[in-house]
């Protein structure tokens, strides 16, 4: 038999229509198992939790058939409450499946600890733009007989004398001690 013979006779056109419809048969049986698998065109929309503690974030998306995941502390913001949700993804409004993760962003309980850099013998200039550079800020300048105009003599935080390597908050206010130019 040729082989021009063979893709012409029944047999074969029989077998070919026959894989047609079982591959038809199932494509449509599993589309329709997807579709209930995944409830399709159920969706849940994610509630704005900006501002609120964590036990309610959790409660709330609880009640929305959403679960809830730390993603990270921020940066503090005073404008929220401590361990409060300060972002969230996806955003608020959005439309998504049952049981689907929602990652919050939380406010820490403070502002980090930044160690204090060594600024003795720098000058008020230098040391000012360092500072202001770790976003701490400047308080009271105190100026003391030292031969160097304006060399940074010492740190104070809160009246106490302050070493390189300590920590202080971030917008701590440092005062800085200054010499006037005087010989002692």
């Amino acid at each position: 038999m040729s082989i021009i013979k063979f893709l012409t006779s029944k047999v074969f056109v029989k077998q070919i229509l026959l894989a047609v419809v079982a591959i038809g048969v199932l494509s449509f049986m599993a589309l329709k198992w997807l579709k209930i698998s995944t409830n399709h065109g159920d969706f849940e929309t994610v509630p704005n939790l900006t501002g609120k503690s964590i036990n309610m974030a959790e409660l709330e998306l609880k009640d929305n058939n959403l679960v809830m995941q730390i993603q990270d502390s921020s940066n503090f913001n005073p404008d929220y409450p401590k361990f409060s949700v300060i972002d969230q993804d996806p955003k608020p409004g959005s439309k998504v499946k049952e049981n689907r993760k929602i990652y919050l962003t939380l406010n820490p309980s403070g502002y980090r600890n930044i160690l204090v850099p060594n600024l003795e013998d720098k000058t008020f200039r230098l040391a000012k733009s360092t500072l202001e550079a770790l976003e701490f800020r400047i308080g009271t300048l105190t100026y003391v007989d030292n031969i160097g105009k304006d060399i940074v003599i010492g740190l104070k935080y809160q009246g106490e004398p302050i070493n390189p390597g300590d920590k202080l908050p971030k917008t701590s206010v440092i005062d800085i001690v200054l010499g006037n130019g005087n010989r002692p």
